[in-house]
């Protein structure tokens, strides 16, 4: 049985979270759509480690606990992602992350966004904000995406909103299971020991 390794990563800044809500909705209806496929989900939730982030801007070092979920999205089959909108954009939280991940960590890799919002007018922020950013990263962005408005919660919008997730989940699914991530190379894997490199030297 194929074991696929599922990346979330959350932006939301506040607890409860309604983009956590949409991150975990979205990830349920992926695991579901891969079945029989395991698959393992390692969340990260960018408000734990917002600190770390702004170190790691300042001086070019992860910490412990950054590294661990900076591993986490690299090593990653797929990746899905949910940000909050503010100013018609993604949140400049969810940016640090993005800017500290490894040069190529994302390239062809299957990414589903999420956002959520006040209204629905910040839904074009998926297509003018999200996926030029991950279309930049190379990443291979689902085609079907989600944007939850604060109203999408409600009594009745909450089935369309489910029904979306739904069909965003076993849209991304396919393009997870039709794409297999090709084993990354370790640059530093193969290297020539320092003694090696001096004896060809003093040929």
């Amino acid at each position: 049985m194929t074991t696929i390794h599922l990346a979330v990563i959350t932006a939301g800044v506040t607890q409860p979270s309604s983009t956590r809500l949409l991150a975990d909705r979205l990830t349920e209806a992926t695991v579901r759509a891969l079945a029989p496929s395991e698959v393992v989900v390692e969340v990260i939730d960018v408000r734990d480690v917002a600190h770390d982030l702004t170190n790691n801007v300042l001086t070019g070092f992860a910490s412990p606990e950054l590294q661990v979920r900076l591993d986490a999205i690299v090593e990653a089959d797929a990746v899905v992602v949910a940000t909050p909108v503010y100013a018609a954009s993604y949140s400049g939280l969810f940016k640090m992350l993005v800017d500290v991940l490894p040069q190529d960590a994302l390239r062809d890799t299957p990414v589903l966004l999420g956002a959520t919002g006040g209204t629905a007018r910040h839904s074009l922020a998926i297509d003018h904000a999200l996926r030029p950013l991950f279309a930049h990263l190379g990443a291979l962005v689902a085609p079907v995406a989600v944007f939850a408005a604060s109203e999408d919660w409600g009594s009745v919008d909450a089935g369309r909103l489910g029904e979306r997730i739904e069909r965003a989940g076993t849209s991304f699914a396919a393009l997870v299971a039709g794409h297999p991530r090709e084993q990354r190379v370790d640059p530093f894997e193969d290297v020539t020991p320092f003694e090696a490199l001096l004896a060809g030297v003093h040929r």
